[in-house]
């Protein structure tokens, strides 16, 4: 493999890590090089991306690589957290959302099981555009928070109440329940509301 696709992959790799990051090691074991060839294509790369004024960077924080926006840059990121509406529910979010909606309160713990994967970046967002709220602590071990939906949740699916939700069919498939889910975002969609 050359090294300007080696650069690519690791490109792929750090963006595919997100928040958690890679450690050369880690990138070395699988795409199968030294990991002083890792450290040395990851310094080509971020001389790289200064060089063609890139807006994303390669930093290294507790061993372990990832992308980080430029801090020249924060006033805009600033901007655009601070103007929601122009932001659109990940695929992640808007299933933590129907699940939350139909199944409140519910934990975190409980959420995961029902999707099969981590769900706290999913929560964070939803939390943030205060589409949904803590509504207690469940009893039992380390009393989970629950969640629940908001009004502002009800106000922008243009819901008087949670009764209002569709009923969510027996035996669904989960080609079934997307479709349903898509159903409910783009009756949102159709009245001009953006999903956050």
């Amino acid at each position: 493999m050359d090294y300007d696709k080696l650069k690519s992959v690791i490109e792929g790799l750090l963006f595919l890590a997100g928040d958690e990051g890679l450690d050369a090691k880690q990138i070395g074991e699988i795409i199968e090089l030294p990991e002083d060839t890792v450290v040395d294509l990851i310094e080509d790369m971020k001389a790289d991306f200064r060089r063609q004024g890139r807006g994303i960077q390669i930093v290294e924080v507790a061993r372990a690589y990832q992308f980080t926006t430029l801090q020249e840059h924060a006033p805009y990121f600033e901007r655009m957290a601070s103007s929601p509406g122009h932001s659109t529910l990940s695929q992640a979010a808007l299933e933590t959302l129907a699940i939350i909606a139909y199944k409140q309160p519910i934990t975190r713990s409980e959420i995961e099981e029902i999707r099969g994967v981590k769900c706290e970046k999913a929560l964070n967002t939803l939390l943030s555009k205060q589409l949904i709220r803590e509504t207690g602590r469940a009893e039992g071990i380390g009393r989970p928070i629950l969640y629940g939906t908001t009004k502002e949740f009800l106000e922008h699916f243009g819901l008087r109440q949670l009764t209002d939700l569709p009923a969510a069919p027996e035996g669904l498939s989960v080609e079934e329940a997307e479709n349903e889910v898509a159903a409910l975002f783009a009756k949102a969609s159709a009245n001009d509301v953006a999903p956050e």
